[in-house]
């Protein structure tokens, strides 16, 4: 097949590497450093077993890769929109879009029950319907993504731990875009599961970004420390709850205790957070992806979530205070 990664990062320069290794036409949009590492040195892959490097095509314009039956969309949500501005250089009549990212996609309402006659949008995270004109729903395959994996320096990713990838399209009717690249990944060595309510996974993921992530951030700290930490396990459990009751009022049960979600990451042991890297990075913070996204859901279905509320703020302002907060999209 192929592929183009839109943001080759951390998770989204492992997929193309693993990807690549595995036979398929695969290219890279990135930029700055990076852009110019994997063109001199190719996409260097740091493991276990030493490190690996492939030489896979690497642009700055979409435009120069041309048409591809799948485009990974693996950017943080505060370049989405540079995203729908040129995705539609890589985009065929059947070309499907994998979102790959952390937090509530723009995409979550558009075929949830509880929204069909409504028909709301996620205002926050896609103002004005930008990113739904150039990334269609019908084009869409969630991804969630159960990894951990960094860039220590241009052009090389660390691959950390995991390789779990959960794949559905919204609304739960998964169709051959989602067969043919569960297959894929499958095939190229990630830990790959189809799910018919891809809504809920992310929802699951959602309980540990919206609070371990900035949580980490605020307190400069690794997972493992916070969840030692009686007062702040607390607090994340209770903004855990609220998320729960959030998704609950819109028909995405995440079913499961916090408790046991704190255990999903105790399991990770000592690790840093995304949020936690980019803010020693000094790269701009997923805030409004994580936290504005569901905060709007709150408020839409009437939940009070008043820690969650208190964390946005505190995050904010933390991260402008050394200019990590990029202004939100509808502003």
């Amino acid at each position: 097949m192929k592929l183009c990664v839109y943001g080759a990062g951390a998770v989204g320069g492992l997929m193309a590497a693993w990807l690549a290794r595995d036979g398929h036409d695969v290219s890279v949009v990135a930029r700055g450093a990076h852009l110019e590492a994997i063109r001199r040195s190719g996409l260097r892959v740091r493991s276990q077993n030493g490190v690996e490097s492939f030489q896979i095509k690497a642009a700055r314009d979409p435009r120069e890769l041309g048409p591809q039956d799948y485009v990974l969309v693996t950017v943080k949500a505060q370049s989405l929109t540079e995203v729908a501005q040129s995705i539609d250089g890589l985009l065929g009549a059947d070309t499907s879009i994998v979102t790959a990212m952390n937090g509530v996609p723009w995409w979550f309402f558009e075929r949830l029950p509880y929204n069909q006659e409504r028909r709301e949008r996620l205002e926050s995270l896609d103002p004005g319907g930008r990113l739904a004109r150039a990334m269609p729903t019908e084009r869409i395959v969630g991804c969630v993504i159960h990894l951990a994996a960094s860039t220590p320096e241009p052009g090389l990713i660390s691959h950390n731990m995991g390789r779990k990838l959960i794949v559905g399209e919204p609304g739960g009717k998964n169709t051959g875009r989602t067969t043919r690249i569960a297959s894929a990944l499958q095939a190229a060595g990630f830990e790959v599961i189809v799910t018919p309510t891809i809504e809920k996974d992310f929802w699951v993921k959602l309980l540990g970004n919206v609070s371990f992530n900035p949580v980490s951030a605020l307190t400069v700290s690794t997972a493992d420390r916070l969840i030692a930490m009686p007062g702040v396990k607390d607090y994340m459990v209770k903004i855990m709850r609220e998320v729960l009751a959030i998704g609950r009022a819109v028909g995405v049960d995440a079913d499961i205790d916090p408790e046991a979600r704190i255990d999903m990451a105790r399991a990770l042991g000592k690790f840093k957070t995304s949020m936690l890297q980019d803010l020693e990075a000094g790269k701009p913070l997923e805030i409004d992806g994580l936290l504005a996204g569901t905060l709007e859901i709150a408020r839409k279905a009437g939940v009070p979530a008043p820690y969650t509320e208190m964390l946005f703020g505190l995050i904010k302002a933390r991260a402008q205070a050394t200019g990590q907060y990029a202004a939100p999209l509808s502003e």
